[in-house]
């Protein structure tokens, strides 16, 4: 297997068509494990597409409760020890006096490629974290919405290639894309969405829009609310804790954003 690019990798198969087989070389998407670490301790492994991991770190760092703001953080460090390469561990270096709960992050925080929470033990520890949002955003428009699919689409490089990766794109109210990232996991994807904005200082992200390229889940949700983002849009399905909890956090949640067709699952659009 020959690298190609640090997302993407060339591999040799053997494609079938019409009842004949003939080897060609493709594209498929790389996947390998980044571990977190906080002031030298490991806190976490996450598999995801190696790219922009500093943002991914902070994102997830953010969105897991070990900081609440970017002045919390101080710096993401590459390191090594003997046996994993320097650039699949991250440290991350706190602000004096960050108190760090060892023993619920260490129960909570096992992240994996295909659901981030998997590993948490409790549902309800997520949701105490965040405030519902206050109903004071002007209703997103359909119109909107609609057309912001092909703009992701036309955006994922990665995704061109190798058809295996997700996206998280944000979008400001009038469907401007502000940034795009991909990765095999579709929490990884939004972690690093929201560890540019918490690098930039840009947060809480009131007064933009999420769309993902994959079906919406409780974890995302509760991600988007912890960065602020008030409405929520998928390409695929919502799953019914994501619809149950989206309605108590006062989120907009749309779902199956196919051409002219979406539903809403909660929240209300504008015309």
């Amino acid at each position: 297997m020959n690298r190609s690019s640090p997302r993407t990798s060339s591999v040799d198969l053997v494609r079938w068509q019409s009842g004949v087989p003939w080897a060609v070389e493709d594209q498929v998407a790389v996947e390998e494990p980044l571990e977190i670490r906080v002031g030298g301790r490991s806190l976490a492994v996450v598999m995801r597409t190696p790219g922009h991991d500093r943002e991914l770190a902070a994102g997830f760092l953010l969105t897991e409760g070990v900081v609440s703001s970017g002045r919390e953080l101080l710096d993401l460090v590459y390191c090594s020890d003997t046996s994993t390469p320097s650039e699949n561990i991250l440290n991350a270096v706190l602000a004096p006096g960050v108190a760090m709960d060892w023993e619920r992050l260490q129960r909570h925080t096992f992240s994996s490629s295909s659901c981030g929470l998997c590993g948490k033990a409790s549902i309800e520890a997520v949701r105490v974290r965040c405030a519902p949002l206050a109903a004071t955003a002007e209703p997103v428009s359909a119109a909107v919405l609609a057309a912001l699919p092909d703009r992701l689409r036309a955006a994922q490089a990665d995704f061109a290639v190798t058809g295996g990766l997700h996206a998280s794109g944000l979008f400001t109210a009038a469907g401007e894309l502000r940034v795009l990232r991909e990765d095999v996991g579709r929490h990884n994807a939004l972690d690093k969405v929201v560890g540019w904005a918490l690098q930039r200082d840009t947060l809480p992200l009131a007064g933009h829009l999420l769309l993902v390229s994959g079906r919406v889940s409780f974890e995302l949700m509760q991600k988007a609310l912890v960065a602020g983002i008030s409405c929520v849009a998928a390409i695929s399905a919502p799953t019914s804790l994501a619809v149950a909890f989206a309605r108590e956090s006062g989120q907009t949640l749309v779902g199956f954003v196919r051409g002219s067709r979406l539903n809403v699952y909660a929240g209300t659009l504008s015309a």
